[in-house]
């Protein structure tokens, strides 16, 4: 049976391309088409979607506005946003996954954009995994209401966790995510203590001026210190360091100990500039004692080789997101499959993970 698909856009145009984009694929319908979130809204109330595709910037009700009335109303829907690439839409955009959204696909600047294969590959790949993940936890909208029971999966052997706050070693966070993560990571970074004994470095699959707007964002929500990195930054504790949309994010040794970033345009490895795997694989040169690598939610397998790599050079710990509390568990089943994850937590334990891990100042 073909999945549902509610469309929500007020170009006609837009519409008209979406709708043939999933109707194309033999997994969706387009079930129903909507010109503005108040159209949209009455929909949602009577009529169940396997997801919704839903522009920023609408008319009488936008995207953001109709997410706020469907938490308000407690309707639940699996919402993949629709932005351009504006620094006023990266911020709603970022506030509409605070609100459910569960990720965004960047909207064309033209036609001919809009009709071009990248665009429908995106389009038909965020919806093949949001679906597929909904379906594999038996609910059709679980994005929405994310469930903490932990699935059985492989585990290394438990060590003895260490507060590295008393040990003295050098120990850095490296945190990879995908689909999903800007919503994740609320539930992450605001939990983690200004004094946390490491810097930690984030990778987060989003293109430019949406990491810079992630980042402020979590700024504002955390005590602990977000930034968008920038060339030359020189890592220190208690500070968390995002690499830019746009951009491969390396962390280098330098002659007097410390670790600075550098940033690079090297072209896109299965499409992802930033990719995880090259800031793990950096990490091998780095001068810290141990990295402890953590998985969220996630399409694809980014991290995986990375951290394989990192694994033959330095002493590493990798705590991986469940796949119940998981939007996409694609980038977390891949390093738990490769057998080396040593913590498999909930979400909402992630943060309470690190901290145990690494310790405060």
């Amino acid at each position: 049976m073909k999945k549902n698909i509610l469309v929500v856009d007020d170009s006609a145009l837009m519409r008209r391309v979406i709708c043939d984009i999933i109707d194309s694929d033999s997994t969706f319908q387009t079930k129903d088409v909507c010109r503005d979130g108040l159209e949209a809204y009455e929909k949602l109330k009577t009529t169940t979607y396997d997801a919704v595709v839903l522009d920023v910037n609408m008319p009488r009700m936008d995207g953001l506005e109709l997410l706020e009335k469907l938490q308000q109303d407690k309707i639940k829907a699996t919402v993949i946003m629709v932005s351009t690439l504006t620094t006023k839409d990266a911020d709603v955009t970022i506030r509409a996954m605070e609100l459910g959204a569960v990720d965004f696909i960047t909207k064309p600047c033209n036609i001919v954009e809009a009709k071009s294969n990248e665009f429908r590959r995106r389009i038909l790949q965020m919806l093949k995994a949001v679906v597929r993940s909904d379906d594999a936890k038996g609910n059709t909208n679980s994005s929405v209401s994310i469930t903490e029971e932990a699935p059985s999966v492989k585990v290394k052997t438990p060590k003895k966790l260490e507060r590295t706050g008393s040990s003295g070693k050098k120990v850095l966070v490296a945190l990879a995510c995908s689909t999903g993560g800007p919503k994740a990571l609320q539930s992450v970074v605001p939990y983690l203590p200004k004094d946390m004994n490491a810097p930690m470095v984030l990778v987060q699959h989003m293109p430019i001026g949406f990491t810079k707007s992630m980042a402020e964002r979590l700024n504002e929500l955390s005590e602990i210190e977000v930034r968008e990195a920038v060339e030359g930054d020189v890592l220190k504790k208690g500070c968390v360091y995002v690499a830019p949309g746009g951009r491969h994010m390396e962390i280098k040794k330098q002659a007097d100990g410390s670790h600075v970033v550098r940033l690079n345009e090297e072209p896109a490895i299965g499409g992802l500039r930033p990719c995880a795997n090259v800031t793990y694989e950096s990490l091998r040169t780095s001068g810290y004692d141990e990295i402890v690598c953590v998985v969220l939610t996630g399409m694809g397998s980014d991290g995986t080789g990375g951290i394989l790599s990192l694994n033959q050079k330095k002493k590493i710990y990798v705590i991986s997101q469940d796949a119940a509390s998981c939007v996409v568990y694609g980038m977390p089943k891949a390093i738990a499959e490769a057998g080396v994850v040593d913590e498999v937590v909930p979400l909402t334990e992630i943060a309470h993970t690190i901290i145990k891990k690494v310790g405060v100042q």
